[in-house]
C-alpha cells in the first residue's frame, strides 16, 4: 500500500493529509473533526462536504475514478476504520484515531443541543430517517431536525433531483446527513454539496 504525506488547504485551515493508494485520508481524531465542522458551520457558506471513508470505499475508488474524485474533493475524509489509521501512524500522524460515522453524528447530535444547530437527513428507506430524528431527539434533548427525505432507489429525474434540492435548501439545515449508501452518497454530495443551502453535508 503506497503511502504519502502532504498538505491540503481547506477554507478554514491547512491540515496535513495521508494518501493511501491515491486516495487522501483526513489524519485526525473524532474531537478535531466535530471542532472543524463547528467552524464551518460558523463561518456559514455552502459547499463543504465530509466523507467517513473506510477500507472499502478506498478499495472500491481503485475502479471507479468518479468515486476517487468525490472522495478527494472532500473537504474532510474521515478515517473510518482502523486500517487506515494504522496508515496515517505509519506515514507519521500519531494523534490519529479512528473517526467512526456513528460517533460523529452521535458526537455532533450532542453538540448541536448546546449550539442550537438544525439537521436534515436525507436517505434511507421509508420511515427511517423520521425514526433516527425522533431517537435522537429523545437522547440528546433539544436535538432539532428541520427535515427528512428519503429518495426512491432509482436514479431521480431531473426534476426530482431539483426538488429535493430545494426542499433541503428551503429547510436551511446547518448540517446535512446523506444516507445513500457508498458510493453513491460520496458522488451525491460531490455533485451537489455546492448547490445546497447548508454549512456542512456529512
Amino acid at each position: 500500500m503506497s503511502v504519502c504525506s502532504s498538505e491540503i488547504t481547506t477554507p478554514a485551515v491547512r491540515q496535513r493529509w495521508v494518501e493511501v493508494l491515491g486516495v487522501r485520508i483526513s489524519p485526525l481524531n473524532l474531537h478535531a473533526a466535530v471542532n472543524w465542522i463547528a467552524d464551518w458551520i460558523r463561518q456559514g457558506g455552502p459547499g463543504r462536504y465530509v466523507c467517513c471513508s473506510n477500507v472499502h470505499s478506498v478499495m472500491e475508488a481503485q475502479s471507479d475514478p468518479e468515486l476517487r474524485s468525490a472522495l478527494n474533493g472532500a473537504d474532510l475524509a474521515t478515517p473510518d476504520g482502523m486500517p487506515l489509521v494504522w496508515t496515517a501512524w505509519t506515514a507519521g500522524a500519531r494523534n490519529v484515531e479512528r473517526v467512526y460515522g456513528p460517533d460523529l453524528l452521535h458526537a455532533l447530535a450532542h453538540r448541536s443541543r448546546e449550539e442550537g444547530w438544525t439537521s436534515y437527513f436525507y436517505g434511507g428507506a421509508p420511515g427511517v430517517a423520521d425514526e433516527l430524528a425522533a431517537r435522537l431527539a429523545k437522547q440528546y434533548p433539544g436535538f432539532r431536525t428541520v427535515g427528512t427525505a428519503c429518495p426512491p432507489y432509482r436514479v431521480l429525474s431531473d426534476a426530482e433531483a431539483r426538488a429535493a434540492v430545494e426542499d433541503i435548501n428551503q429547510a436551511a439545515p446547518d448540517i446535512l446527513w446523506v444516507g445513500l449508501g457508498m458510493p453513491k452518497q460520496e458522488k451525491w454530495m460531490a455533485a451537489h454539496a455546492h448547490r445546497l443551502n447548508v454549512a456542512v453535508t456529512i
